[in-house]
Order: structure tokens, then sequence, then C-alpha cells
């Protein structure tokens, strides 16, 4: 099992939650995540393991009682 550090901010420096996740892998950890913490549209998420850079993504959509749509930053649309 790994441990994922992460963390869940509103805007440019505001974290608005922090801390440790364990999951067998990366996508169960942020599906976890979306279960676990109330997350708004537009929010940006860091997730990684220690000794390598996050990954960053920001939420395209949260909708109550559905996980959040997760969007990796810097992605284009097609």
């Amino acid at each position: 099992m790994s441990r994922f550090q992460f963390a869940i901010s509103s805007g440019p420096e505001s974290v608005r939650q922090a801390g440790v996740v364990e999951s067998d892998s990366f996508s169960e950890a942020v599906v976890l995540l979306g279960e676990k913490i109330p997350v708004r549209t537009g929010d940006s998420l860091e997730i990684g393991v220690s000794g390598f850079p996050p990954a960053r993504f920001f939420c395209a959509s949260a909708i109550k009682g559905t996980s959040p749509v997760w969007v990796p930053e810097g992605k284009m649309a097609a």
C-alpha cells in the first residue's frame, strides 16, 4: 500500500485540506479523496508520493452524490 500526500485548495495559496491517504493505486487514492473530502468545482488537487513531484489537477465538476471530475492542470481541450 502506498502513502500519497495531498493538498486540496480553493485558490492560490489557500490550502483547505492536506494530509496523507493510503491506497493500492494512484487512481484509487484520488477516488477515496473525492469520497471523504468535500470538493467544489474549481478546486485544485496536488497529490503524489514522497520523493517525486506531485501531480496537479483541477476539479472541472463537483456534483453532490457523484465523484468529482479531476482534469490534469496544463492540459488543453481538444
